[in-house]
C-alpha cells in the first residue's frame, strides 16, 4: 500500500492550519508545533520551502510567523507535494532498478501512478481541504471584529 511520508503530512497539516487559523496576524510556527503536534525540526524545514516556493509568505519580527501567499482556491495539494518531494529527495537518491523488466516494465508503471497521484493532487484546492475542516469542526470560529464605540 502506498503511504504518505511524515514530511508530506506535516507539510499538509501545517498549512492547512495556517488557512484555518491565519487571520489579520501571520500563525507562529510553535502555535503550530502545539495545536498539531509536529516537531520543530520539521516543521521549519518545510516551511522555509513552502516560503521558497510562493506557497507560504514568511513575517519576520516577534509577532512574526506564516501566512498563505495566495488565496485558498490557488493553492493545491499537487503543488505542496511537488515541494515535499523535492525535499525529501534531497534526502537520499532514489534506487532505480538495474534490471530490464525494472527499467521497461516497473519503472513506467511507476511513472504511471505518480503522474495520476499528481494529477489528482492539482485538482485538491487549499480551499477544499478548508472546507473539509470546517465541516469536521476542525476549523477555528472566526470571530467578528470587535467595535467598542458607543
Amino acid at each position: 500500500m502506498l503511504r504518505i511520508s511524515k514530511k508530506m503530512m506535516f507539510a499538509l497539516e501545517a498549512v492547512v492550519d495556517i488557512a484555518v487559523h491565519g487571520g489579520p496576524d501571520p500563525v507562529q510556527a510553535r502555535e503550530i508545533t502545539a495545536r498539531q503536534g509536529i516537531p520543530q525540526r520539521y516543521l521549519e524545514q518545510v516551511m522555509q520551502r513552502l516560503v521558497r516556493a510562493g506557497i507560504l509568505r514568511g513575517v519576520r519580527g516577534p509577532r512574526g510567523g506564516y501566512r498563505l501567499a495566495r488565496e485558498r482556491r490557488r493553492i493545491t495539494v499537487g503543488e505542496i507535494a511537488r515541494v515535499v518531494y523535492t525535499l525529501e529527495a534531497d534526502d537520499g537518491p532514489e534506487h532505480p532498478s538495474t534490471s530490464e523488466i525494472g527499467q521497461k516494465v516497473v519503472a513506467p508503471l511507476w511513472r504511471t501512478v505518480q503522474d495520476e497521484t499528481m494529477s489528482r493532487l492539482d485538482a485538491i484546492t487549499l480551499e477544499d481541504l478548508y472546507q473539509q475542516a470546517r465541516a469536521c469542526s476542525v476549523a477555528a470560529a472566526k470571530s467578528e471584529p470587535m467595535d467598542f464605540t458607543i
